[in-house]
């Protein structure tokens, strides 16, 4: 009997132990993880070989930068987000039936839309839309003015380069719904082979 409830105290305290360890040792990674976010560029190419910022621009006019976001070192598929005001928003392809093409937007946790855009050189505004789908990919295009396509595409700081796609999980046009926008598709930045 006295062997039993020895045991007894003693896993208990070895459980307690364990437990106490895992807490650390989880606590620890999750500070190295964003310690060790890299934030990658988000650009239009032209076929000049210029790049073009894409940017998230509010309301009031304000420009927003606009990341894919790497937290480990697989780079296959990153979040693409716009960094506003200390938050971290989704850009998805909304649904706009008065549209031939899929608007990139970044949604607020107020249901705000904030415009995704390139900016030319001169100051220009391009549109940044999904353009055709294949499958579950829908490519991301930044549109002139004279409707002349270009490939948005994500940088590494280190070294790297993805293309930034929009991504369909499930057949039904309606992806989800965000804060009461009705999306298409997530917007990612996939490492393509």
């Amino acid at each position: 009997m006295k062997t039993v409830n020895h045991t007894s105290k003693a896993l208990k305290y070895v459980g307690f132990l364990m437990l106490l360890f895992f807490s650390l040792t989880h606590s620890q990674s999750q500070g190295d993880l964003s310690e060790n976010v890299i934030y990658w560029h988000i650009k239009a190419v032209l076929p000049e070989a210029k790049l073009l910022d894409i940017k998230a621009i509010d309301a009031a006019g304000t420009h927003h930068e606009v990341k894919a976001i790497q937290d480990s070192h697989d780079i296959s598929l990153l979040n693409v987000k716009a960094l506003v005001d200390g938050q971290t928003l989704p850009i998805k392809m909304i649904i706009n039936k008065n549209d031939k093409y899929y608007p990139v937007k970044a949604i607020d946790y107020e249901g705000r839309i904030l415009d995704i855009k390139a900016i030319g050189e001169d100051g220009e505004l391009l549109d940044v839309k999904g353009v055709s789908r294949m499958g579950n990919l829908i490519e991301v295009r930044a549109i002139d003015k004279e409707q002349k396509q270009y490939d948005v595409i994500s940088i590494s700081p280190r070294k790297g380069v993805n293309h930034v796609k929009g991504l369909k999980m499930f057949s039904e046009d309606v992806e989800a719904v965000i804060h009461g926008i009705k999306i298409f598709a997530h917007v990612k930045s996939l490492q393509q082979y």
